[in-house]
């Protein structure tokens, strides 16, 4: 979890969408797909290998995301961009609390749903780093976007509008599935 180069790619993509500069965001997304590949490989392996076989409490509460995950996911993305701007610059500290307890456990539990073949260990795990990705990106945007930085110029504003409806589309369909297991 340490080493993981996962929150500064998801913060990346918050800030390009904040300020609308669609080439850092494709490299941000880039960035996002190699490290989230590299934390599942590097997970597949390790429980490929090892001895554990049973799922584990740590594992099973990454299978059934819910919308108090997604809160955490808001909380830890607005801390992480809210750090990064300041001028103590105490970005690091608080982007590994993050991806502590946000985005490397689902990547993991992925990782081991893929090596034991517990497939809907997988999917749960996957919904729940996607809920975590996305509303961490979110609430960078949000900051981002309160903070006032400076906007890339768009050639036109038909394009601005669809990123907004694009992005208002994709939270509310992470959400909604996390609010029902929630309520369950």
């Amino acid at each position: 979890m340490l080493i993981t180069p996962l929150m500064g790619p998801l913060v990346g993509a918050g800030v390009a969408l904040g300020i609308n500069h669609f080439s850092l965001f494709k490299q941000a997304l880039r960035n996002i797909l190699v490290a989230t590949g590299v934390g599942i490989s590097a997970s597949f392996f390790y429980f490929l290998l090892s001895p554990l076989g049973e799922a584990q409490s740590e594992l099973l509460a990454r299978t059934h995301p819910t919308i108090y995950d997604v809160l955490i996911a808001i909380c830890g993305g607005a801390t992480g961009i809210i750090a990064g701007t300041r001028k103590e610059k105490s970005f690091n500290a608080i982007s590994g609390v993050a991806i502590a307890t946000a985005l490397m456990p689902p990547l993991c539990t992925a990782g081991f749903g893929l090596a034991k073949g517990q497939f809907a260990y997988l999917a749960g795990a996957l919904y729940l780093y996607l809920i975590n990705s996305i509303y961490i990106c979110l609430s960078t945007f949000v900051v981002v976007t309160a903070l006032g930085f400076k906007k890339h110029v768009f050639l036109d504003r038909e394009t601005e509008r669809k990123v907004t409806t694009y992005m208002t589309i994709s939270a509310i369909l992470v959400l909604v599935p996390s609010v029902y297991t929630g309520y369950r």
